[in-house]
Formats: structure tokens, C-alpha cells, sequence
């Protein structure tokens, strides 16, 4: 066992070469209230803010969110849309992974918990013309349980052409998901929400949704996919043409 808490320097946000960087034991207070993450990569505060509750906030990671391997994960969608990376240390060295390699399955990770350690993770910041979202659909139930959570990074031009986007949703599958359908329609076509909403049908079209006693039905998860990712869609379009950032649904 490693009390990462007590390694100097893994527990601060950091800039290096063009990346926010991420310390494993930076908690998600910590990226909630970082103003440079608040600008540069709101979804991941968003995603990142209604983790749990306060005390659990004060003391979880997300690097433990991402370990953990979930396909439910908040943190880990709110950096997957962000495209994020890891930072992987065993015997050989430190070496960077995208995020979306290290997961396997339900609660499977490819980091080997015995032999290697995450020590960091990172995203490039959005820039002018570009911004996120993150929403999530829960049940509170002892603890809330996401019923959906989506996450969306946007880029467009000064003709309202979206010329980058990424998309990540769960649980929709063993993993956290990357709506690449969706992703690829989108891709040079104008931001409006007409185009959103198609793109929620093409994640409809690639996505196995199931039914979930503790969650909901595959029928009202569809649903939710069908309203809440246009609405997220159009906030980061909304938020990549200049509107103020305002980070939205954070817990108290």
C-alpha cells in the first residue's frame, strides 16, 4: 500500500507543456475550486463537483475515480471528453496512456495494482473558440447512483462550424463510452441544436443501453440521452462563442 497523500508534489494541479496536469492525490475539491480548470476544462469541474458529498469531495481523488474503473465514473467521463491522459509508473518508468485504454471492463483497470501506480493525469486546456459541458441524471439512494452522466468538448469557428468535438457518456457499456458516431457527424457541421439532436440519435444508434433496478430503465435512460445531450451540446457551443463560464450543478 502507497499513501500517495504524503509524496511531495502529487498533490497539485500543475502547467506542463501545454497540459493542465494532475496530481493522483489532488482531490476533487481541489480541481472543483482551481480557477485554471474552471476555465480551461469546466466539464471535468462539473463532472468532478457532484462526486459524493462535501466530505467525500475533501478527501476522493480522481485519480482513484479513474483506477477505480467504473463505466459510470463522473471524473473519469468528465476527462475522457476532455481527452485526457494518465501518467503510469511500475519498475520500467514513468510512461503517458490515454484514458480510454485504461479501462478493461466494470471495475477492470490495465493498470496492474500490484506492479504500477498512476501518479498524474492531464488534458490540454480548451482555447479561444472551444469550451465543455458535463450533466449528470441521478437517483439519490444512500449514495447517488448516475442514471447517465455526458460529458462534451466543442470546438467552432467564426462561422459557428464545429471543427473538433468529443463526447463520453456512461454507464452505457462496460466502459465509459466515446460516442465516436456521434462525434464524426457532428464534425464540420453548423452548432445548432438541430445537429445536436441528430447526434444524440447516432449515440442512440451505437449504444447497447440496458434496463437497471438501481438505476432506470433502458427506455428512460434513451430519453435522457435524447434531452440532456443537445442541452449539453449547446452549453459548450454556447461557452466556446464567449458566453461566461459559470460552472453549473455543483454540490454543496
Amino acid at each position: 500500500m502507497v499513501d500517495t497523500s504524503r509524496i511531495s508534489g502529487l498533490d497539485r494541479i500543475s502547467i506542463e507543456h501545454d497540459h493542465i496536469v494532475i496530481g493522483c492525490a489532488v482531490t476533487h475539491t481541489q480541481i472543483v475550486r482551481e480557477q485554471s480548470i474552471r476555465r480551461s476544462g469546466t466539464c471535468l469541474v462539473e463532472s468532478c463537483g457532484v462526486i459524493g458529498g462535501p466530505q467525500v469531495r475533501n478527501v476522493a481523488t480522481l485519480a482513484g475515480n479513474v483506477a477505480h474503473a467504473m463505466p459510470a465514473g463522473d471524473g473519469s467521463i468528465g476527462l475522457l471528453a476532455l481527452n485526457g491522459e494518465i501518467e503510469v509508473a511500475d519498475a520500467a518508468g514513468c510512461r503517458w496512456m490515454p484514458l480510454q485504454d485504461a479501462f478493461l471492463g466494470p471495475g477492470k483497470s490495465a493498470i496492474d495494482p500490484r506492479r504500477a501506480l498512476l501518479t498524474r493525469l492531464r488534458f490540454r486546456p480548451t482555447v479561444a473558440g472551444e469550451a465543455s459541458a458535463f450533466t449528470r441524471v441521478m437517483r439519490p439512494q444512500g449514495v447517488a447512483l448516475p442514471m447517465i452522466s455526458m460529458a462534451a468538448r466543442l470546438q467552432v469557428d467564426g462561422d459557428n462550424t464545429i471543427t473538433a468535438v468529443r463526447i463520453s457518456l456512461g454507464p452505457a457499456g462496460p466502459v465509459p463510452h466515446l460516442a465516436r458516431p456521434a462525434m464524426d457527424l457532428l464534425k464540420g457541421r453548423p452548432a445548432v441544436l438541430q445537429e445536436f439532436k441528430k447526434a444524440a440519435d447516432a449515440v442512440l444508434a451505437s449504444v447497447a443501453l440496458r434496463n437497471s433496478k438501481h438505476r432506470a430503465t433502458r427506455e428512460y435512460r434513451e430519453e435522457m440521452i435524447r434531452t440532456q445531450l443537445p442541452m449539453i451540446l449547446t452549453r459548450a457551443a454556447e461557452r466556446a462563442r464567449g458566453s461566461q463560464v459559470v460552472p453549473q450543478g455543483l454540490g454543496l
